[in-house]
């Protein structure tokens, strides 16, 4: 069914004014695997409820609610950028998770290293490595979608990348491997962030950029679902499972003695089971 446009604006994580678009919405709903009618109807009920100025965040929780009501798994997967925000409070459970994708992509990965540069020692959140490539990575996460990357940042990291270049991986044991500087951020970068990050040589990997290999496109290609999407366990129980390095759905699925450890009932105990289970086991149909 084809869904009308609307003039209503709406407003954005940063603050900015921007006209609803039900398209995006229809293609978000898509991606987490409403069925094609289900999404139709979601966006028609969603544009009733708009009103002139309502946040990006309030139409989020109305969706969200709305999918719930047909099933946890494509709510699970629908909730994804919120699950990253949720990679906290500290930033270490998004090295962990940056790290699990990495592996997944074929990487032997380390994290929290420290190692010398020609001038001073550098701390390295997660070093991957195959047979051809040395990826130095480093890991920026904020708990509020507003919270964004500038150029301060690869301008920063490009230094410490260039002092640990000259050091470290100046040795012979690293000189037949392209030797390249990776951020990841859980938000998106600031343009200026992106153009510096382009001309410097650098990989800037944010929630929706670069095309084909943002971190929402990554999640899709692996399946590897942050444990944060789980729409059964409480928030303190996620912030359990992620203090004892547990940072996917599929570790649940492995080894259900961690939940056991948070004391779930054993009703409980089934219901995210089998939410982690269809969210790992589910395909999601590819939209433009």
């Amino acid at each position: 069914m084809t869904i009308n446009d609307t003039t209503m604006h709406i407003t954005k994580a940063s603050g900015e004014k921007a006209e609803f678009d039900p398209q995006k919405l229809l293609r978000s709903l898509r991606r987490a695997g409403a069925g094609r009618d289900r999404a139709d109807a979601i966006v028609r009920a969603v544009t009733r409820e708009l009103r002139e100025g309502m946040t990006t965040r309030e139409i989020y929780q109305l969706a969200h609610r709305m999918l719930r009501k047909e099933g946890h798994s494509a709510a699970a997967r629908y909730s994804l950028k919120q699950a990253l925000l949720a990679l906290g409070p500290s930033g270490f459970p998004f090295e962990l998770f940056i790290a699990r994708l990495l592996e997944a992509d074929g990487y032997r990965v380390q994290t929290g290293l420290i190692r010398d540069g020609r001038c001073v020692a550098h701390e390295i959140d997660v070093l991957a490595t195959d047979d051809s490539r040395v990826l130095i990575g480093e890991c920026k996460y904020h708990h509020r979608q507003s919270l964004i990357s500038d150029v301060k940042i690869p301008l920063y990291i490009h230094s410490r990348f260039r002092d640990l270049e000259a050091g470290f991986f100046s040795t012979p044991e690293w000189k037949d491997r392209n030797i390249e500087g990776w951020i990841f951020t859980n938000t998106r970068f600031t343009d200026d962030a992106l153009q510096y990050g382009r001309c410097a040589g650098m990989h800037l990997i944010s929630w929706d950029t670069p095309f084909d290999y943002s971190l929402r496109d990554w999640v899709d290609r692996t399946g590897l679902h942050p444990l944060t999407c789980l729409t059964t366990l409480t928030r303190r129980e996620k912030e359990q499972l992620l203090e004892n390095k547990i940072v996917l759905t599929k570790d649940l699925l492995a080894d259900s003695r961690a939940l056991e450890d948070l004391r779930l009932t054993p009703m409980r105990m089934k219901f995210a089971l089998k939410e982690a289970e269809q969210l790992c086991s589910s395909s999601v149909e590819k939209t433009d």
